[in-house]
């Protein structure tokens, strides 16, 4: 389990095809991390292979089944790409994003961006079985970092980015037509599954992307 805030910025330094599945190395300065920990990259839980330090610093490397690649963009990752990077978070550490799985419902995709005075505006259409799950000033993840609705969209939602945020991660190189990882809000998710019966067409929907396109 994570929390959305990205603790860095790692880079791909080499992708091969192996047995295990699409085998990704990223260099990262982590000086903790073991064999078969978790680690949210662009906000799909991925466990770690192998790991070592190097001469650059740390490095670690994960290992995306077909199943992970026909559900994300990790397919389309090349060396010298960014990625956001997530250790899973530990019981007692400070919750200042919103709990996130790392299991991604589903592709969304940027439209829009517009600068203004304080944040970066970005517009961003989902898939509609996801729609209904968004909420005004309601949180999701989107590549793995957690964010707040600014307001709700016919075919998705507005996010306010900060500068910070736009500086520390990937979002701030998003423009129109990319695809980004896209994480409902585990309580919205649970509340339309368990109302489902009561939702007539809105929550079968949802929940479509919730039992068929979680990586």
């Amino acid at each position: 389990m994570f929390t959305g805030l990205v603790e860095m910025v790692g880079t791909i330094t080499r992708v091969a095809e192996t047995p295990a599945g699409r085998e990704l190395r990223v260099a990262a300065p982590f000086d903790d991390v073991r064999d078969g920990d978790s680690i949210a990259l662009n906000g799909a839980c991925l466990t770690v292979r192998s790991c070592g330090l190097d001469g650059d610093g740390g490095w670690f490397t994960v290992a995306a089944v077909d199943t992970t690649l026909a559900r994300t963009t990790i397919g389309a990752w090349r060396e010298g790409q960014g990625v956001n990077l997530e250790r899973a978070m530990r019981l007692g550490d400070r919750l200042g994003g919103h709990l996130v799985l790392g299991h991604v419902d589903a592709l969304g995709t940027v439209v829009a961006t517009a600068d203004t005075a304080d944040a970066w505006l970005v517009e961003l259409d989902l898939p509609p079985a996801l729609v209904p799950l968004m909420v005004d000033k309601g949180s999701l993840a989107v590549d793995g970092v957690s964010l707040t609705v600014n307001a709700l969209r016919p075919a998705g939602v507005q996010l306010s980015i900060i500068e910070y945020t736009r500086r520390h991660t990937t979002l701030g190189t998003l423009r129109p037509g990319d695809a980004v990882h896209v994480e409902a809000d585990i309580l919205a998710k649970h509340v339309a599954r368990l109302l489902e019966p009561r939702l007539g067409a809105v929550a079968p929907a949802a929940s479509t992307a919730l039992r068929g396109e979680a990586a």
